[in-house]
């Protein structure tokens, strides 16, 4: 297991260039430091992780605080596909 490469689809960096500009360098860095590595590693399990329910085709989503990080993943290829991001106020509704 592992070896997963990260691929970020377009509409997941537009989400990143409107999470707020001030907080924009933290999270980036967060992407780099410690969510990147483990879906790296294992995409499916994690504390942070979970699979939403009843979505075609099967979503995960990565919590960091109030932030949420939407993706999929193609197990032949062994890639995975960062969708979206959002803060979570605007997620839920």
């Amino acid at each position: 297991m592992g070896n997963y490469r990260i691929f970020e689809t377009g509409t997941f960096q537009q989400d990143l260039a409107q999470l707020g500009r001030s907080g924009l360098h933290k999270i980036k860095a967060k992407l780099q430091a410690h969510i990147y590595p483990q879906l790296r590693a294992e995409p499916r399990f994690g504390p942070n992780i979970k699979r939403l329910k009843q979505w075609t085709p099967p979503t995960w989503r990565y919590r960091v605080g109030a932030w949420r990080f939407f993706y999929e993943f193609n197990e032949q290829e062994r890639i995975v596909y960062m969708t979206a991001a959002d803060h979570r106020s605007g997620v839920y509704r």
